[in-house]
């Protein structure tokens, strides 16, 4: 199986698949509608990270705070006054449907280029690109594949058509009378994994039988053919928050359903390829490309120094920005480590070793780029996953997940508490963004 290349040059790969995804949508016109040109005062300069379910709506229920949170954020003009992105884990749609639908709830207008949904770093993964890949979700899954560079796309339903014995948990759906003709199809050399699917029953026996027999259905199940093709998961949030008054599942709960049933029937472990969207560290460094990118287009001529990450979600939003956060420190002390060489030193690493899987799937150095931040602040707000009615932050980080609090993390991330402790917490998103701008010595208004 075709492993993820080392990152030595992620940094290049990630910036040029970027920007060019942005030029579809940025042009000179487009930015100077969207932003004011005011430089930073002084030397602060910072840029948001708004998660979306939970901070700003309750499934299609907007959030109160959110509206004057973002008339704070605008000038007189509509113009944004720092750098702005929409960091989801949603990927049922395309980003400009998600720009469309944010401008119409929060009154201000919201550009394809500050949303990024949890399939966005999949536009890097260049190798996968010419592959035949399986997609699986719900939604425009063959359009959102195709524009993210996927050239040879097979649905769900397509696979279906082509193989009508495979899908037989629903008697309603299963053939009747004579058995249809297997039409067949070439075979599948990845499967892409955006979101919870509507049919989890469908989804989870086609996915099973594509691993079971190297990509084609048509052959016997084997066992043996481990480890299995490629297999990239989009999304591992294990619960959301829509209006209900509790958490609904996620596509993290169809990823351990899917892990589950492959283990019990090969007795192995599902691999992942590659594993994005939050928590994973890939997913904050293209976050922060289009931070950076934006603040060019506020005529800002200092690098950014400082992000701020608002999340409900303890497990994805805020464990992925102290995540990202560590990954930030260990890139200076590996920049620091590289000077020290050069002067003749001997540089002691004493760095902490992130993962594969925390990278977002591929491993190699950290970047040691000049303007890379020089943190990721974590804000918690209350209107979401996290309540403080139900779940109170204990002081001591060691206790955050215990038998009270079960690791709500992806199986592959590391069990490590003080991940899951915020920089702040506060009630809501205006409250956040009040709280960044003291911090930060800028006035709201």
């Amino acid at each position: 199986m075709q492993r993820i290349r080392t990152l030595k040059t992620g940094w290049q790969l990630l910036k040029s698949s970027c920007e060019g995804a942005a030029k579809q949508v940025n042009t000179p016109l487009a930015i100077s509608r969207s932003y004011s040109h005011r430089p930073p005062e002084g030397p602060n300069s910072f840029g948001l990270l708004f998660d979306i379910d939970g901070v700003l709506v309750r499934g299609r229920t907007l959030i109160p705070a959110a509206k004057q949170c973002f008339r704070n954020l605008v000038d007189r003009n509509g113009k944004y006054k720092v750098p702005v992105v929409f960091v989801t884990n949603a990927g049922n749609c395309m980003r400009q449907t998600k720009a469309e639908h944010l401008s119409h709830l929060l009154d201000v207008e919201v550009s394809p280029d500050q949303v990024m949904l949890s399939h966005s770093p999949l536009r890097m993964f260049t190798q996968f690109h010419k592959m035949r890949v399986l997609v699986s979700g719900q939604g425009p899954v063959e359009e959102v594949a195709h524009n993210l560079g996927f050239q040879d796309v097979v649905t769900i339903d397509m696979l279906r058509e082509a193989y009508p014995l495979l899908d037989m948990v629903d008697h309603n759906r299963r053939p009747k009378d004579s058995i249809p003709p297997t039409k067949g199809l070439p075979p599948i050399d990845a499967v892409i994994l955006f979101g919870e699917p509507i049919r989890w029953e469908t989804n989870l026996q086609l996915i099973v039988d594509v691993l079971l027999t190297n990509g084609n259905p048509e052959n016997n199940w084997s066992s043996g053919q481990y480890p299995h093709i490629p297999v990239l998961a989009c999304n591992m949030d294990l619960l959301w928050m829509a209006e209900a008054k509790n958490p609904r599942f996620g596509h993290g709960m169809f990823l351990v359903c899917l892990e589950s049933l492959y283990k019990k029937i090969t007795g192995n472990d599902l691999k992942y390829e590659a594993l994005i969207g939050k928590p994973s560290v890939v997913t904050y460094n293209y976050a922060e490309l289009l931070i950076r990118q934006q603040a060019e287009g506020l005529g800002w001529t200092t690098p950014v120094k400082r992000l701020y990450a608002i999340g409900d979600n303890p497990m994805a939003d805020i464990y992925g920005a102290n995540l990202y956060n560590h990954y930030l420190q260990a890139s200076r002390r590996t920049k620091a480590q590289m000077q020290a060489k050069a002067g003749g030193a001997e540089p002691v690493d004493d760095t902490p070793k992130l993962t594969s899987t925390e990278l977002g799937g591929a491993s190699g150095a950290y970047g040691v780029e000049e303007d890379l931040p020089e943190g990721c602040s974590s804000i918690l707000v209350c209107t979401g996953v996290y309540s403080k009615d139900q779940q109170e932050l204990p002081p001591d980080p060691t206790h955050t997940v215990t038998e009270q609090r079960i690791f709500h993390g992806h199986r592959d991330f590391r069990f490590d508490p003080t991940l899951t402790q915020p920089s702040f917490e506060v009630h809501d998103v205006k409250e956040a963004v009040e709280l960044v701008f003291e911090q930060e010595g800028w006035p709201l208004s």
